[in-house]
């Protein structure tokens, strides 16, 4: 399989548009003036502050990192390096010279083993692999004058599905879907197999937890989730299980539609709120939830004292009232969708179809007719349907 099959569609969508961004292409300017007055001395730094692990020395990293290399097609040569840390830690740095170099800490090389080290290989492979290194998010998010809130908030969600991308390709070298769970729940406990009896379902469950932390109508993700740079790992463990039930893995499997679908629907658990934001945008994605929802619990020819619950949750109380027009609401939803379209991002959009299957679950369960309203709004929204049916179709019945 080609490798850039493997990469995460957000990722390459995100990434596309923040290197049109003026001041992503003013730093890798500076960055390509800097390298063409000489090599910036990464090399000459890891030959001082590591060890160069030869084929020599650990040949059976080598051999992983050859099996690698293969099924990626990496064509670049490749150095490996350990340096001393008791944390868990790999990296891929910037090519030098036509040189890739990835490190490792020595506490990771000593704690992992087997698939478990091929998927942390393949994950930093994967990053040169889909030119992440293009976008240099380091000196943007660090450098001076600070990036604009908006900007800072699309480099963190693209560097969050770059993470993706990267799991994916390590997930492809390590063959071995468990052994690639017990590495993010090392990478993420700090702790090895000898320590404690490591349960995947039960690591996974997390995510479960966090949407019922979550699950208030409303609430969005903590502002410190905003800005992080890699998913959590209980969600990447999710990502990867979608991945490994896709046609990407398996033959029989499910569409890169779903898969997509799926991962999209797990990472808006890390997405600010439009309901408390006060951009332009914000509000216009409120206008357009208000009369969508109404619609949406309206759907069945009338609106049911759960369903008013759930709206108010959404907009406070005494926000319903029976001398609501919505016959008039529901025809301005084209307006109100055309001024969302213009002014939000595809993932902000995802976040309104998620909220409206939230008001069609007040029941207990989505009807058809709720579901047709819902789809036919995301598909003005442009919001595949498979996000549709992932949203809706894992908690619900269709009477």
């Amino acid at each position: 399989m080609n490798a850039e099959e493997l990469r995460s569609k957000q990722d390459r969508e995100i990434a596309r548009q923040l290197m049109e961004v003026k001041e992503v292409k003013r730093i890798n300017e500076m960055i390509e003036k800097r390298e063409e007055e000489g090599p910036m001395g990464t090399r000459r730094r890891l030959l001082a502050t590591s060890v160069r692990l030869s084929r020599g020395m650990a040949p059976w990293l080598h051999e992983m990192a050859d099996d690698c290399i293969e099924k990626l097609g990496v064509t670049i040569p490749t150095e490996l390096y350990v340096y001393s840390s008791p944390t868990y830690n790999a990296a891929c740095v910037k090519p030098e010279d036509g040189r890739l170099f990835i490190m490792f800490s020595s506490s990771l090389l000593e704690g992992f083993e087997g698939s478990e080290l091929k998927f942390v290989m393949g994950h930093e492979l994967g990053h040169y692999l889909y030119g992440h290194h293009d976008i240099p998010i380091g000196y943007l998010l660090k450098g001076k004058p600070r990036p604009s809130p908006k900007l800072a908030l699309q480099l963190t969600t693209w560097s969050r599905y770059a993470e993706i991308s990267a799991d994916r390709a390590g997930a492809h070298c390590a063959q071995d879907p468990e052994g690639v769970a017990r590495s993010l729940f090392k990478l993420a406990s700090g702790l090895s197999s000898k320590l404690v009896k490591i349960d995947i379902d039960e690591f996974m469950q997390q995510v479960d937890e966090m949407q019922l932390e979550d699950s208030e109508p409303g609430q969005g993700a903590p502002q410190e989730d905003w800005f992080m740079t890699h998913p959590f790992s209980p969600l990447r463990v999710r990502a990867l299980r979608l991945y490994d039930s896709s046609i990407l893995a398996k033959k029989d499997g499910s569409s890169i539609e779903d898969l997509e679908a799926g991962v999209q629907v797990l990472m808006t658990i890390m997405e600010p709120s439009y309901l408390e934001g006060r951009t332009d945008s914000d509000e216009n994605m409120r206008r357009l939830l208000f009369a969508a929802a109404l619609s949406v619990a309206n759907a069945n020819g009338e609106i049911s004292e759960k369903e008013i619950a759930v709206f108010e949750k959404f907009f406070g109380k005494r926000t319903f009232s029976e001398d609501l027009n919505l016959e008039r609401l529901a025809d301005d939803l084209k307006d109100r969708i055309t001024q969302v379209n213009a002014s939000a991002t595809v993932a902000q959009r995802m976040q309104i179809v998620r909220d409206l299957c939230t008001v069609a679950r007040a029941d207990k369960k989505i009807s058809k007719a709720e579901l047709k309203v819902i789809t036919s709004i995301a598909h003005d929204l442009e919001v595949p349907s498979h996000f549709v049916n992932q949203a809706a179709a894992l908690e619900v019945k269709l009477d």
